[in-house]
């Protein structure tokens, strides 16, 4: 049996050095500024640095990894004679995950011998980073491709995404809220409290006023939802705000004995739509 390598895509905010050391590879979604002619890959820039250019005014434009971008990713893999399970960004979100398969329909037909598989995790960020996670854990336990493709696809759909934003200019931009209602809710300090759907849609909840009420609404899904509130994996995504990420996680301790596995930048492809102050939450749950 062939061995396979998994690949993913940069929306899944995992650091560099992470993947490489789990043995990923990845392409990389990109953005520009507003006067800037560069095009800049999500790991590019310092995430600080990024988000300190965004309070400044910056506005950020994003742009899907494409086709032969991940042709040319995939047959490295295909070249060297191994299998691709590409574990990739909501279609609900972004058209990476669709030009992961046109490149992979046009491969299998230059290597029919090949297994090339792409699962839409319906996820972003750290969610999709999660489920990427559990992929390379069960890889490492002896998983076939196929296997662990079922594996992602039973499980897509129990990893929450709960999140919340600090400026509701940013979901304005895109779309998610009206202009009126981001002015009356930055003036009246409301936050709202999102999540991800089953197909991969961002998805406005309900609102609380203040940041701290966002944060321990948060930890209330968690009470609400997770499989196994003490012992379950948790990952959080912040931007640019590590100390309300680490308020969080000892919400979470403080109510539930759990454990925070990992805390990582929302990165500026995603914080480009979210702006700086976003806070995720990210665990397997009874249902999304």
């Amino acid at each position: 049996m062939r061995d396979y390598v998994i690949f993913t895509d940069s929306a899944c905010d995992i650091p560099v050095e992470t993947l490489e050391e789990w043995g990923v590879g990845y392409r990389s979604l990109t953005y520009i500024f507003d006067g800037d002619p560069r095009q800049y890959s999500n790991y590019e820039l310092p995430c600080p640095e990024f988000y300190e250019r965004v309070r400044r005014g910056g506005v950020a434009h994003t742009s899907a990894v494409n086709a032969d971008a991940f042709r040319e990713g995939f047959e490295e893999i295909l070249k060297a004679g191994k299998d691709i399970l590409y574990i990739g960004f909501s279609t609900g979100l972004s058209a990476t995950c669709n030009a992961a398969n046109i490149a992979a329909r046009e491969l299998r037909e230059q290597y029919p011998e090949a297994d090339i598989r792409c699962v839409d995790t319906r996820g972003a960020s750290a969610g999709f980073g999660l489920l990427l996670y559990m992929a390379v854990e069960k890889k490492k336990a002896g998983a076939t491709l196929a296997e662990n493709e079922q594996y992602i696809l039973d499980n897509r759909f129990h990893l929450c995404h709960w999140f919340t934003v600090e400026d509701l200019v940013y979901l304005k931009r895109g779309g998610r809220i009206s202009a009126a209602t981001a002015f009356v809710g930055n003036m009246l300090s409301f936050k709202p409290v999102m999540h991800m759907d089953d197909p991969g849609h961002l998805i406005n909840m309900f609102k609380v006023r203040g940041r701290k009420a966002s944060l321990s609404a948060l930890a209330d899904k968690y009470g609400e939802l997770a499989l196994d509130k003490e012992n379950g994996t948790i990952f959080i995504s912040h931007g640019d705000c590590r100390e309300d990420a680490e308020k969080l996680g000892d919400m979470l301790h403080e109510r539930y004995g759990a454990t925070v596995d990992k805390i990582v930048y929302v990165g500026p492809v995603i914080g480009a739509h979210t702006g700086p102050g976003v806070i995720a939450l990210f665990f397997l749950g009874e249902h999304r």
